[in-house]
């Protein structure tokens, strides 16, 4: 397989992009940027993110069985930023976005246009990414878009031309 080749292929897929955050057994708060993201069931309601095996909220995620994932919209390509690098608490804000907790713990971001809470259902510990999958336990809908749904999300694409994942 030329991997040049496979690289652009796997770059064909389109990627939201979302905030995921996860409230440690220490009481740590994590957050990480991540768009390996789907909804695979209707009922339960199931989502599956693909998260990196040595990041924080995988570790907080596995240890406490909980987490959220916080919608991004078009324009919080800050916010998106903000994420790639762990998450710090300073002045009640997390990464520098307003936040409260969620009904589990992990925090929601105030400027997501939405977010579910989720209960870990299962972690598949296959390559980099372990693959999380969560039933939604609670969802929140802070701005209610214009449109479609799915038009809202920020996408990898809106991160700039030199922005990639995957592949």
């Amino acid at each position: 397989m030329d991997p040049a080749t496979k690289k652009t292929v796997l770059r064909m897929i389109p990627y939201g992009i979302y905030v995921m955050t996860a409230k440690g057994a220490d009481g740590h708060l994590t957050a990480a940027t991540v768009n390996f993201v789907t909804q695979t069931s209707f009922s339960p309601p199931l989502i599956v993110v693909g998260v990196k095996m040595d990041s924080g909220c995988h570790l907080a995620a596995k240890e406490t069985g909980q987490f959220a994932l916080n919608m991004l919209g078009k324009g919080q390509q800050g916010a998106a930023f903000a994420f790639f690098k762990p998450a710090e608490v300073e002045d009640g804000k997390l990464s520098g976005e307003p936040f409260r907790p969620g009904d589990n713990g992990a925090p929601i971001i105030d400027s997501a246009i939405g977010a579910v809470e989720c209960k870990v259902v299962e972690i598949a510990a296959v390559g980099d990414h372990h693959v999380v999958i969560g039933e939604v336990t609670q969802v929140h809908l802070h701005k209610h878009p214009e449109g479609r749904p799915d038009a809202a999300i920020l996408e990898m694409k809106d991160l700039g031309e030199n922005v990639f994942y995957g592949g």
